[in-house]
């Protein structure tokens, strides 16, 4: 069972005064004024606060509520991840089995930026994390327990596998009429026809290996950055209006960043629909193209997730987190004895 959390993030203690405690002790400052504790940031895309946590369920002696309450979690992030590939891979497959005759290429970033916003709001229980490298930062500098970052990465590939063959099945149809046959499946690359990048990214031809490593990577960086500064009270922060302020940051990295590589920044949304496509049939160019560019989606996320949570909280955040720690954290990896001793004592 989760711990039980505040509901209502604590308020920001946040000072522009330099001088403020000076010829003071600094712990007997901050014991004496509990306001200027350093605040913890909560919220959609940071961690669960589950808003009815300890509510009475209707009949909550049936065997599917409790079998529901204990897995509210993955539950949560399979149906955030699966709403995120519903819109977004249904816009991209309408704009590219029609030909472009109903949409473009902005209708695919207006796709995926909806299908974050709703997705959030569907998986709002569990942080709306809808992505392994959110939920790995999040471990790193929001103190989200490491043990449930395997279980939310499960819950979000698998949310985005299934998710990818409804789509598939929606669309099998136009799919047969694009390719040509029930029975031809082709990937970018190696048919004009092709119909792989529906489910999930493929390279533009000229972009080398670095290039494609470097784009994945930019893209998530500012990913995480601006999702920090959506949640950041001592910033400005955006509220209840992260999910819509999300959509707008989904929406600026399709129409600015989203060109060299599709803009996969996340390992769920691109891995799940791989290899869904991979057992309909498109066989083992899915793996292939782009020179092996597979992995780059399922990697490059992590590196620029952890390197915008890092930016963030090195030049901006003024809360918790290991970087406003002795050494910028780096002390807690020397001496943790010593640091959990002194953390029991106060």
């Amino acid at each position: 069972m989760p711990e039980i959390k505040s509901v209502n993030p604590p308020s920001p203690a946040v000072s522009h005064d330099e001088d403020i405690g000076k010829g003071q002790d600094e712990k007997d400052f901050i014991a004496s004024n509990e306001a200027l504790q350093p605040y913890a940031e909560h919220g959609a895309t940071i961690d669960h606060q589950i808003t009815q946590e300890n509510a009475i369920q209707a009949h909550p002696e049936l065997w599917w509520s409790r079998v529901r309450h204990y897995m509210r979690e993955p539950f949560s992030e399979f149906f955030g991840v699966f709403i995120l590939i519903l819109f977004g891979d249904g816009s991209v497959a309408q704009v590219v089995l029609a030909g472009g005759e109903k949409g473009e290429y902005q209708s695919i970033s207006w796709g995926w930026g909806i299908g974050v916003m709703l997705g959030v709001y569907a998986s709002g229980i569990s942080g709306a994390h809808i992505n392994p490298a959110v939920t790995l930062a999040n471990c790193i500098f929001r103190k989200f327990p490491w043990k449930k970052f395997p279980v939310y990465l499960i819950a979000q590939t698998l949310g985005a596998f299934v998710a990818s063959g409804i789509v598939y099945a929606n669309y099998l149809s136009a799919i047969n009429e694009f390719e040509g046959g029930p029975n031809i499946r082709t990937v970018p690359g190696y048919s004009k026809t092709a119909t792989a990048g529906i489910f999930c990214t493929y390279p533009a031809p000229f972009m080398s290996r670095t290039g494609q490593f470097f784009s994945e990577f930019v893209a998530s960086t500012i990913l995480m950055f601006c999702i920090y500064s959506l949640q950041d009270n001592g910033n400005l922060g955006a509220g209840n209006l992260t999910p819509l302020g999300l959509f707008f940051v989904i929406f600026g990295i399709g129409a600015c960043f989203g060109w060299e590589t599709g803009y996969a920044i996340n390992l769920a949304r691109d891995f799940g629909p791989r290899l869904m496509s991979y057992f309909l049939g498109y066989g083992h160019e899915v793996w292939a193209a782009g020179n092996y560019y597979f992995w780059v989606p399922m990697v490059s996320p992590f590196f620029g997730c952890v390197f915008g949570g890092w930016l963030y909280d090195v030049f901006i955040f003024t809360g918790e987190s290991p970087i406003n720690t002795p050494w910028m954290g780096l002390r807690r990896l020397v001496r943790p004895k010593e640091i959990k001793s002194h953390e029991s004592e106060v």
